[in-house]
């Protein structure tokens, strides 16, 4: 596609053949569209390419792909012109050869410039013509027709000298050609981030692969040929090929390309490798997890081409100005010709300049390349610093956020739960010693009180006799029930009090709400579970874990939960930008105001469910825009309601799938970024269409009252949206937070 009104073209077409979510991505060329008439894809791609568009699918049999053409780029064909067209505007610059003057050399030396240019602009232009949506080469073929055709007439009736615009016909199409290359090469720069991600998809793999004889060999092949199960080998300095699983062997691993981190993170046996990323120390064997459209970066990809192709509204405006902008200028550049020739006197000759200078001055390009370049660089900045924006309609409601909402496990938190202590009581005995036995998690600190006065606000008195539960007992008891749930706080004390000795349940069984229930060989109850499994048995509900036996209370174990290191650098700096922080979370009252007070966050909303969550958000969001980040199931609901959703790389798939913006660094740190990057891309995208509009606005009439001739004007028009293009591309550094 050469310009955008090629995607407006493509776009009606597919409409026209009764398709459904048509999205054309004129910056990367991308079309998509969902078939429900019985088309094949054959019939579609045969009508595109009748359309005077080359289809790419990516799925052309080896062999099997067109040739490149002589003359086949806007470079090739600059360069071609511009050897007929340099003798041509010899005179212009005060070298008067008096052979080139003569009518039948100059139309020897145009015509393959003519020839060259019809080609391409002509043939486009009936093409756009013939669906009803005539694009900007409509108006070069008529600039250049109508110089042609005026000089071709006087030098066949012999009054050459009169009507001599052979130059004007040649260095129209020349610089055009010459502008179009410059904007190609421009509008690719908004690609670059993108690319960078693309490269990874097709690199050489090390597979394994055993003999008979259970011998390992290990060969080079394409990542592309690599089937989930293969096993493969990752050295140093290599990258992972496609997204695996480590099964022998240590690295650290380079993840910038996902999360724009250049520090390495290490991995071990059992960790996920993302395809793309590379190994900047030690090897590994793995096994492949997804190849193809499946892997990570082939999400990412097609969520970031997908949001390319998405029009936020500022975009609607431009749209429809740029389907009617052809006809309209025509009617303009015939005006032009009246008004010079009947009003102004002015020849015909002059009046036909000024009327041709009109037409190839005018842009429509710019009012449709205003808002996807800036859109790509944008998106292409925030998908290279490990920011996912699924739509860019996200992008630009991010101006209005005025305050974002925080979840606090996994979100303000680390969500990698640690166990930092457990208290210890004994079943009761016929004489009791009433006192508590505290342990913390490091077993180097074990304290028995026996004075109930001495109890702090968080010990409760237990009955005490001589054999006590040791904690070694305990830790086995939580582990052999904790092992059989999938709750992190469950995971977490199997994971730190895992034993080889478990204990082995007759039941065992995981009650909502309650936690972990099992009975023992002999008939014993043990419930490890939350502060309902132990309500009747104490008042202190501050701690995680309590663990039962045959309804007595045997223990209770506190888990930490860090908070995140970025956590409160990201709130002050939200905070200084006139933006309200505030905390949504299920948890209790109590642990919320802590992690508030540590952050100054301005609000707390606690011990929330989440049709709460909800219902909350509904109303902060009724009172001002607001952007809710999250990452647990219980979010999902309140990450679709918000102006703007946000969930972590590493939340549950339903949090990810409610949310239009995605973190992939594994942490909140470029939440600042992404509201930035939101900010400056609508704010680019306005001075765009302002210089869109002012160029069309000034320019027209400038040609039209006989200031440029025509070639400055292709010239100028040629290299308009250059300056549309480089002030998008300064958002790929410019400074947004």
């Amino acid at each position: 596609m050469s310009c955008t009104n090629c995607a407006l073209t493509i776009n009606k077409y597919l409409q026209q053949q009764g398709l459904e979510d048509v999205k054309v991505n004129f910056i990367g060329g991308d079309v998509s569209f969902n078939i429900n008439n019985g088309l094949t894809k054959q019939a579609i791609e045969k009508g595109i390419d009748n359309l005077g568009y080359h289809v790419v699918t990516g799925e052309e049999e080896p062999g099997t792909e067109k040739k490149k053409k002589l003359l086949g780029n806007h470079l090739q064909r600059f360069l071609f012109c511009l050897v007929f067209t340099i003798p041509l505007v010899l005179h212009m610059v005060g070298l008067h050869i008096h052979w080139l003057m003569n009518g039948f050399v100059q139309l020897a030396f145009t015509l393959p410039v003519f020839i060259l240019g019809m080609g391409f602009f002509g043939r486009s232009a009936v093409k756009s013509l013939l669906k009803g949506i005539p694009n900007m080469n409509v108006l070069v073929a008529l600039g250049a027709v109508a110089s042609f055709g005026y000089s071709l007439y006087g030098t066949l009736t012999g009054n050459a000298e009169q009507y001599m615009f052979y130059e004007t016909t040649a260095t129209i199409i020349t610089l055009i050609f010459l502008g179009n290359w410059v904007e190609d090469r421009s509008v690719a720069t908004t690609q670059q981030a993108i690319k960078k991600l693309a490269v990874t998809q097709k690199i050489m793999a090390n597979m394994i692969a055993y003999d008979d004889q259970h011998e390992e060999h290990v060969f080079p092949v394409e990542s592309t040929s690599l089937h989930t199960g293969d096993l493969i080998l990752v050295k140093s300095g290599e990258y992972v090929p496609a997204d695996c699983k480590i099964l022998d062997g240590e690295a650290s691993v380079n993840e910038s390309i996902l999360t724009g981190e250049s520090i390495p993170v290490e991995k071990k046996v059992g960790d996920k490798l993302i395809g793309g990323s590379i190994l900047s120390d030690g090897t590994i064997k793995a096994y492949v997890t997804a190849v193809g459209q499946d892997t990570v970066m082939s999400s990412i990809l097609k969520l970031v081409k997908e949001a390319q192709t998405e029009k936020p509204p500022v975009q609607q405006l431009a749209d429809k100005i740029s389907a009617i902008f052809v006809p309209v200028v025509v009617g303009i550049a015939l005006v032009t010709f009246l008004a010079n020739y009947f009003i102004a006197g002015q020849v015909f000759s002059q009046s036909l300049l000024r009327s041709i200078a009109v037409l190839v001055i005018a842009c429509p390009c710019a009012m449709g390349l205003a808002t996807p370049a800036a859109i790509a660089v944008g998106l292409g900045r925030a998908a290279r610093n490990g920011v996912l924006f699924k739509n860019a309609k996200s992008l630009e409601v991010f101006k209005n956020i005025k305050q974002v909402v925080f979840d606090k496990t996994g979100t303000l938190t680390t969500g990698e739960f640690r166990i930092a202590a457990f208290t210890l009581s004994q079943l009761s005995s016929p004489a009791p010693e009433k006192g508590t036995l505290k342990e913390e998690a490091d077993g180097n600190k074990v304290s028995l009180t026996t004075d109930n006065s001495r109890l702090t606000s968080h010990d409760s008195p237990f009955t005490i006799h001589d054999s006590r539960l040791t904690s070694d007992e305990f830790k086995r008891i939580a582990y052999s029930l904790e092992r059989y749930s999938n709750h992190p706080l469950a995971k977490c004390v199997a994971r730190e009090w895992k034993v080889k000795d478990a204990m082995k349940w007759a039941k065992v069984e995981e009650v909502k709400g309650l936690g972990m229930k099992a009975l023992d060989k002999e008939g014993n109850q043990y419930i490890a579970g939350s502060y309902k499994a132990a309500e009747a048995l104490t008042s202190d509900d501050t701690h995680n874990i309590y663990v039962t036996k045959n309804g007595e209370l045997m223990g209770w174990i506190d888990v930490a939960d860090d908070i995140r290191p970025e956590a409160k650098q990201v709130v002050a700096l939200l905070q200084s930008i006139g933006i309200k922080t505030v905390l949504l979370s299920g948890d209790r009252k109590a642990k919320c105001d802590v992690v508030a007070r540590e952050l100054g966050i301005d609000e707390v909303f606690a011990q929330q469910t989440p049709e709460q969550k909800l219902a909350t958000i509904a109303a902060l969001d009724k009172i001002m825009p607001t952007a809710m980040i999250g990452d647990g199931i219980n979010d999902a609901p309140a990450l679709a309601k918000a102006t703007v959703g946000i969930s972590l790389s590493d939340a549950s798939h339903i949090a990810m799938q409610s949310a239009q913006v995605v973190l992939m660094n594994h942490g909140i740190k470029n939440l600042p970024l992404a509201l930035g990057l939101g900010r400056h891309t609508y704010q680019t995208i306005k001075q765009n269409l302002f210089w869109a509009f002012a160029y069309n606005i000034i320019a027209i009439p400038v040609a039209a009252l006989g200031f440029l001739s025509p070639a400055f004007s292709a010239l100028a028009m040629g290299f308009s949206d250059v300056v549309l293009v480089a002030n998008s591309v300064r958002l790929g550094v410019k400074k947004v937070v």
